[in-house]
């Protein structure tokens, strides 16, 4: 007869350590997907080619997105520590591989491959904090994770414009060599403490096939529409339909396949299917005003390309404040639902006054409006995150939690083409869509003719929020488990 003995539930140090040595990897992802957007225009000139500029940020999101759910289901077979060393590894190569590109065609493909290595670090990450905290504690520890993405939106353009601008463009690449081995170094030592609970999969290479072709041609659509093409243009409605049909066939082989790439009990789990919904509209919303309340700042209010990007940190901030303050909250009240549904109508109340008068407000008003719809939105965050995970057996937690990511991403590219369409459709355009230089002549007429199209985008996170909670007042609120999780020890004969 044998006993399986199991270790103490890690410490706070340990715990600590852990979420410290993820959280660097973390940043490498987030911080890769805004330094490029202002040294944009510099590379272009380098490689004398703006035509195909729009790739190097098309190619990085399209494989990222595409391999969040493949780490989850690959961690949830090998472990979390291997593949977080897999994704950074690929990472750190791509960006060497950027770094000496030569041409624009290579530089877009280096991106690709970058983009499948930090694709899965931040779902890896927040994998790697839940399989060390419990749920109840969990929340804690997801004002880390805020932060992470507050200071990439703010230090990548600033320290992109910098580098492009006063050393050399490729340092926004090479920044990420001595970042991605500190990071490797950090999680190899402080991922040895990680509890385990992979068990063994199969990995459905046909449904993993069939949802990345899926996602790609509906991500390229969603880039694409209104820009590069007219909405209604046959090469729009072809990859529509392309994209619909792929994920008719992912649907099929989720039925049929022995182990799907997504389980059904994932799928169909409620809890999993609301909350995942509710971030899709909170999260999404929080990137497209992270995209374009700094053109508003800039093409209504006035302020300076620099200054403009500057408003974004009282949102940003705000939102770090309200995941901080929610996730502390969330491991002390038994009705943490409540935290949202208090946060999301705030947030919206916030952004209703900038809707209804968006070429009134001055800056201060209209940023100290932005950090309170920021507080507000953040709340909704680590609830829905830790929701998710409290809803599935350990051993599907990386898939969950992937899933849960990838959902945002799309949705967030989704809600991006919706502002951009609103904000294209009232800017002068040419047949082939919006083109920037229309956006600026508008710009210089004083920004008049953009305010009401402002006011619109606006409304439309208010509708963002609102839907958000919606989803939210449905979540069934399940009790947080408490019980720590524990390090697998070998197993021992029983005397």
């Amino acid at each position: 007869m044998s006993a399986r003995e199991q270790a103490p539930p890690l410490d706070h140090a340990a715990v600590r350590s852990i979420v410290f040595g993820v959280m660097l990897a973390m940043f490498l992802s987030a911080l890769d997907q805004t330094i490029i957007a202002t040294a944009l225009a510099t590379i272009g000139r380098s490689f004398a080619d703006v035509e195909n500029l729009s790739w190097v940020v098309t190619a990085y999101l399209l494989t990222a997105t595409v391999a969040v759910p493949l780490y989850g289901k690959l961690s949830d077979i090998h472990g979390r520590r291997p593949m977080l060393m897999v994704g950074i590894a690929i990472f750190v190569a791509g960006s060497v591989a950027c770094a000496l590109a030569p041409t624009m065609p290579a530089l877009i493909l280096a991106r690709a491959v970058q983009g499948l290595g930090g694709g899965g670090l931040i779902s890896l990450a927040q994998t790697i904090i839940a399989d060390a905290v419990s749920p109840r504690e969990r929340g804690r520890y997801q004002g880390y994770i805020a932060s992470v993405f507050a200071t990439s939106s703010i230090a990548g353009p600033v320290l992109g414009g910098v580098f492009a601008e006063h050393l050399h463009w490729t340092l926004i690449f090479w920044i990420n060599l001595p970042l991605g081995l500190l990071a490797i170094l950090m999680s190899l030592r402080a991922l040895k403490a990680l509890p385990r609970h992979e068990r063994p999969h199969r990995l459905d290479l046909i449904g993993a096939v069939l949802m990345m072709a899926a996602a790609v041609t509906l991500l390229l659509a969603l880039n694409w529409g209104g820009t590069r093409y007219a909405w209604a243009a046959p090469e729009m409605l072809a990859l529509f339909a392309a994209s619909a049909l792929l994920w008719l066939l992912f649907g099929w082989r989720l039925a049929r396949a022995p182990e799907p790439f997504v389980p059904l009990t994932v799928l169909r789990n409620p809890v999993i299917a609301v909350a995942t919904t509710s971030a899709a509209f909170g999260f999404g919303t929080m990137i497209a005003l992270a995209i374009y309340a700094p053109v508003y700042f800039e093409t209504v209010l006035g302020l300076s390309a620099a200054a403009s990007g500057l408003t974004l940190i009282p949102f940003m901030g705000g939102v770090v404040v309200g995941s901080t303050v929610s996730g502390q909250l969330m491991a002390r009240v038994l009705r943490y639902k409540r935290i949202g549904l208090v946060g999301l109508p705030v947030a919206a109340l916030a952004l209703l006054p900038v809707a209804l008068a968006p070429g009134r407000l001055s800056v201060a008003a209209v940023a100290t409006l932005l950090a309170v719809a920021g507080t507000g939105l953040g709340t909704v965050l680590p609830i829905t995150t830790i929701a998710v995970q409290n809803a599935v057996a350990l051993h599907e937690l990386g898939t969950a939690t992937a899933v849960n990511n990838f959902v945002r991403s799309l949705a967030s590219a989704l809600l991006v083409a919706v502002y951009g369409a609103i904000l294209l459709g009232g800017v002068a355009r040419g047949p082939g869509g919006l083109t920037l230089e229309a956006l600026l002549a508008a710009a210089s007429r004083g920004g008049a003719d953009l305010a009401p199209v402002f006011g619109w985008i606006f409304a439309a996170a208010v509708a963002g929020l609102t839907l958000s909670f919606a989803f939210l007042v449905r979540l069934e609120e399940r009790p947080l488990r408490s019980a720590a999780p524990r390090v697998d020890a070998p197993p021992i004969a029983a005397e």
